[in-house]
């Protein structure tokens, strides 16, 4: 029914869980969570937490109305990234996939598998490969494991966990600009060797880790030759990661003879090697569930309780992402009363119709609407809206309004009758989990979406899981014949994606853009930003 992330009350990043949140933060954000409740289902990444599980469920027990005999289960890490993706997915079976950097140790395995007789209990899952059967079983064909130790480090996750430390060694999720990164690379440049692909297990070679030794070797720096060095690293880490990922989904897709592949794990937000999952691998459908990383395994763990410990078929597919707390009416209207100084609000007749004005005059204008994401991708109701015709409009929203690096690509969304035209796709992206290829026609039409290589992360829209969006998409296209606009997460920067009314505000004053549909309201400033390219 609901899923909220930490980040998204604290307003810190990747903010992990700690004791304290149930009854300080969730409690009051989710107000269902007063209600009796049947069980409660943990899990625990590969961190010192769940050393205080104990305490957990004594706070659970205190601050939650447990039924009697309510029960607290665990359910490991890999298991409960499998239950997300596997069971929302459309598929009666599948294989599944989970790979990440590292997960639960083996003695906190909470599933049936066959281990190496040497695996202690200390060792870490890194890698796990299933057969599901929405009918039948989960069961895992294999894991690959780890010893924890960084200076030896194996599997896909450790990999791309590295090299993300390499050129950005400070904070946390920073992935994704690797990935932004490489297509301005030579991935040939420094000579580095493919990844050790054996079996289902991927092994780093000699010369990765001794390059990983070298932290200040690669650093990222806006220009010049430490960019070029940079780009070649992050070209050559992309390169070798996909090629190892599509091996052992070779390799998986081998063991279960299935055409249908449900893929989670952190690994599983690398859009560019998503892309070519869909393009080169056997499997000839691919779900990806929108919250593949940790922030995901909470549905998961709530979807383990209902089907594995209380035997509730579930009949929840994840058609769209807006799990956030139900929106209140009485909350938007105060904000807008309470609107800071030098903002205003206009409560036009055809909001739609006023969007679309804006955003083809050249400005950026943030739309807040109903349930927020649960996922870390903006898809439409925290967004941030530009037109994708316009050249100065990535660097403006990057360094204008999200405080970030020059290169970073900004997503298309796009109406769904209309995607085959412009882009190079066969199917929906409504969570935008993979890159494709923009038709060369449509290129230099949109450098607004259009990355370096030629490609772009897009979404594609529907009227009904998205009304508005589509309205407005549809009004857009209408105005300016292209049916795509710019779409990024709704923001300031180093922020997670905004929750409240208030968020929002406060994101629209501090930063570049220029206006914030708020439905049924328009806030605007008295003063308003230059405009891209002005």
């Amino acid at each position: 029914m609901y899923s909220l992330q930490k980040e998204r009350i604290s307003r810190r990043k990747h903010h992990w869980g700690r004791l304290g949140d149930l009854p300080d933060r969730y409690l009051t954000a989710m107000p269902l969570l007063k209600e009796p409740i049947d069980l409660v289902v943990e899990g625990y990444s590969s961190d010192t937490e769940i050393e205080h599980s104990g305490a957990y469920q004594e706070e659970v027990r205190e601050t939650l109305g447990l039924k009697e005999n309510a029960q607290i289960v665990l359910v490991s890490h890999h298991l409960s990234h499998l239950y997300s993706a596997f069971y929302p997915s459309p598929f009666d079976e599948a294989a599944g996939l989970v790979i990440d950097a590292q997960g639960s140790h083996v003695r906190d395995f909470t599933e049936q598998v066959e281990l190496p007789r040497d695996a202690g209990g200390d060792l870490l899952e890194v890698a796990s490969f299933y057969r599901c059967s929405r009918g039948g079983r989960i069961e895992c064909l294999a894991k690959q494991l780890w010893d924890g130790d960084w200076t030896r480090p194996a599997g896909l996750g450790c990999f791309y966990a590295l090299l993300t430390k390499m050129l950005w060694p400070e904070g946390e999720g920073n992935e994704g600009k690797v990935m932004g990164l490489a297509p301005f690379g030579d991935p040939d440049a420094l000579g580095l060797p493919d990844l050790d692909v054996r079996g289902h297990e991927v092994h780093i070679p000699p010369a990765w880790v001794e390059l990983f030794a070298d932290r200040d070797a690669y650093l990222y720096e806006p220009g010049g030759e430490e960019f070029r060095r940079a780009a070649n690293l992050a070209a050559a880490g992309q390169r070798a990661f996909e090629r190892a990922l599509t091996q052992v989904v070779a390799w998986l897709h081998d063991r279960t003879g299935l055409d249908a592949l449900a893929f989670a794990g952190g690994t599983a937000l690398n859009c560019s090697a998503n892309g070519r999952l869909i393009r080169e691998s056997p499997f000839r459908e691919l779900f990806i569930p929108p919250s593949p990383h940790d922030g995901g395994t909470a549905i998961g763990c709530a979807l383990y309780g209902l089907i594995a410990c209380l035997g509730v078929e579930s009949r929840w597919r994840w058609t769209d992402d807006f799990l956030g707390p139900d929106p209140d009416e009485s909350a938007i209207e105060a904000a807008v009363r309470g609107l800071p100084a030098g903002l205003y609000a206009e409560r036009p007749d055809d909001l739609a119709g006023e969007l679309a004005g804006l955003l083809a005059s050249g400005r950026v204008v943030g739309l807040h609407q109903g349930r927020g994401e649960s996922g870390p991708r903006a898809l439409g109701n925290r967004s941030i809206l530009g037109d994708p015709r316009s050249p100065d409009l990535q660097d403006y929203i990057n360094f204008e309004v999200k405080g970030r690096e020059w290169f970073r690509p900004l997503a298309p969304l796009v109406l769904a009758e209309h995607a085959g035209r412009v882009f190079e796709v066969d199917r929906p992206a409504p969570f935008m989990q993979y890159a494709v290829a923009v038709r060369p026609a449509y290129r230099d039409r949109l450098p607004g979406i259009t990355h370096v290589d030629g490609t772009a992360r897009l979404q594609t829209v529907e009227r009904a899981t998205t009304p508005f969006l589509h309205a407005l998409l549809t009004r857009w296209h209408a105005l300016t014949g292209v049916p795509v606009l710019i779409n990024t997460s709704l923001n300031g920067p180093g922020e997670p994606l905004t929750e409240t009314p208030e968020h929002s505000i406060e994101t629209l004053r501090t930063t570049g853009m220029h206006a914030l549909a708020l439905p049924p309201y328009l806030i605007r400033k008295h003063e308003e930003p230059r405009l891209p390219g002005a």
